[in-house]
C-alpha cells in the first residue's frame, strides 16, 4: 500500500465528462455484434490544488454515456470539498448506491472516479501511477486486440492478422470466433495460424456464444491448434461449467471481463473457473478494485491480463505479481496527446506523472458526442 501520510493531499472541486464516439481502425465484429465506431466517456477529475485526474470508459451503447454523466453527477455532490482518498471515497459511495446496487453503470461511472482518483494522486507525487503503486516501470507483453472479427472472406482475416503483427512487431493477436458452425470457426483459425505461423500465440474469443455441451466439443477440437488461451466460451458467470472446461481441456480457459468486483473474481477462483483471469478496470472497481484483484490471483498463482484501457492497466499489470499480457487495442489514441507506445510487442509505461493520459483537445471536440 502507498504511504498515505506521505501522499499529496488533494480535494474533489469537480467532476466533468465529456462522451466522444470514435471509428475503429479495424472493424470489430463478435458473437455479440459488430463494432464500427466506439461510445468512449471521458473523465475529469479537478481538485482545488489544481491537479486533474483523467480516465476513459467503454459505453457499449451512445445512449448509456448520459446515464453515466448523470451518475457521475451524483458522485460529484457527495465527494466535493472531500479529501480524494479512493478507499474512503470508495466506501462512502458503496453507502449511498448500496440500495440501487454497485452494478452497471453505477459500478462503470465509480470505477471511472476511482481510476481519475488515482491518476491525481499520482500526478500530485509527480511519479507514474505504476511507480505509486509500489511497482518498477518495465516493458509489460501485449497482444494486439484490434480487428480479427467474425467475417466471411477468411483472405481478409488473414491478411489483417498479418497486418496487427507488423504494427509495433507483436508477437500475439487475438481472433475472435463464434461461428454458426465449428466447421467455420476452425477455418478460420486455420486461415490465420497459416498467415501467421506457428511461433506466434493465438488468443481465441467466443464473448460467450455457446452452451456448455457446445463449448466442451469446439474446445476439443481446439486442442489440437497451438491455441494460446480459450476466452469467455460460456455465460461469464456460469463459474462451474467454465472449470468443467478447464479441468478437460488442454488449451487454458481464460474468463474475467465481466468479473463484477473483486467478490466476483474470488467466487470464480474459489470453484477453479479458470487457469488464467483478467480482470476488466471497468468492472472490477477500477484501481482500487483491481489491487485487490491482483491479491486474490497472486494467492491462487493465476496469471493475470487486462481488458481493454491499456494506458492505464499497464501500470496497474506492472504492479501485478502474476502479470500475464496486456490486451491492446488503440481505441482512445485519437483522443491522446501521447497514446500509449508499444515496441517489440511491449507496452512501454511513460516515465510521466500519473498514468499518462493527457486530453488531445481539438480531437475530443471532432469527435464529442452532441
Amino acid at each position: 500500500m502507498p504511504n498515505w501520510p506521505l501522499m499529496a493531499t488533494l480535494t474533489v472541486r469537480a467532476i466533468r465528462a465529456t462522451p466522444v464516439e470514435i471509428p475503429l481502425t479495424h472493424v470489430l465484429g463478435t458473437s455479440q455484434g459488430i463494432l464500427r465506431r466506439v461510445p468512449l466517456l471521458l473523465i475529469d477529475l479537478e481538485t482545488e490544488e489544481g491537479v486533474t485526474g483523467r480516465s476513459w470508459l467503454f459505453c457499449y451503447l451512445p445512449a448509456a454515456a448520459g446515464a453515466i454523466m448523470s451518475i457521475l453527477g451524483e458522485v460529484e455532490r457527495l465527494t466535493k470539498a472531500e479529501r480524494l482518498d479512493p478507499a474512503a471515497l470508495w466506501a462512502k459511495l458503496v453507502r449511498r448506491f448500496t440500495l440501487i446496487g454497485v452494478q452497471g453503470i453505477v459500478r462503470m461511472a465509480l470505477a471511472g472516479f476511482d481510476v481519475a482518483a488515482w491518476d491525481a494522486l499520482a500526478i500530485a507525487a509527480g511519479q507514474p501511477l505504476a511507480r505509486l503503486l509500489g511497482a518498477e516501470l518495465r516493458p509489460i507483453p501485449a497482444y494486439n486486440s484490434c480487428g480479427l472479427g467474425l467475417t466471411d472472406d477468411l483472405g481478409a482475416l488473414a491478411a489483417e492478422a498479418e497486418e496487427l503483427l507488423t504494427i509495433a512487431n507483436f508477437r500475439a493477436v487475438k481472433l475472435r470466433l463464434g461461428y454458426p458452425t465449428l466447421e467455420q470457426d476452425m477455418a478460420a483459425v486455420h486461415a490465420v495460424r497459416k498467415r501467421i505461423g506457428n511461433d506466434v500465440h493465438l488468443m481465441v474469443d467466443y464473448n460467450q456464444a455457446l452452451s456448455l455441451d457446445e463449448a466442451m466439443a469446439r474446445g476439443r477440437a481446439l486442442d489440437g491448434e497451438n491455441i494460446y488461451w480459450l476466452e469467455e466460451p460460456i455465460r461469464h458467470d456460469d463459474y462451474a461449467g467454465a472449470a468443467a472446461l478447464a479441468r478437460t481441456l488442454k488449451t487454458p480457459v481464460q474468463i474475467g471481463e465481466n468479473f463484477s468486483l473483486p467478490a466476483a473474481m474470488e467466487l470464480a477462483t474459489e470453484q477453479h473457473a479458470a487457469d488464467y483471469v483478467m480482470p476488466d478496470l471497468e468492472r472490477i472497481g477500477g484501481v482500487s478494485g483491481w489491487r485487490e484483484a491482483a491479491a486474490l490471483a497472486a494467492a491462487q498463482h493465476l496469471p493475470t491480463s487486462s481488458h481493454l484501457y491499456p494506458e492505464v492497466s499497464a501500470h496497474l499489470l506492472a504492479a501485478t505479481p502474476t502479470c500475464h499480457f496486456l490486451e491492446y487495442v488503440d481505441w482512445a489514441n485519437p483522443v491522446l496527446r501521447e497514446p500509449l507506445a508499444v515496441v517489440d510487442g511491449h507496452a512501454i509505461i511513460p516515465e510521466r506523472a500519473g498514468s499518462g493520459i493527457v486530453w488531445n483537445k481539438d480531437a475530443v471536440a471532432r469527435y464529442r458526442l452532441s
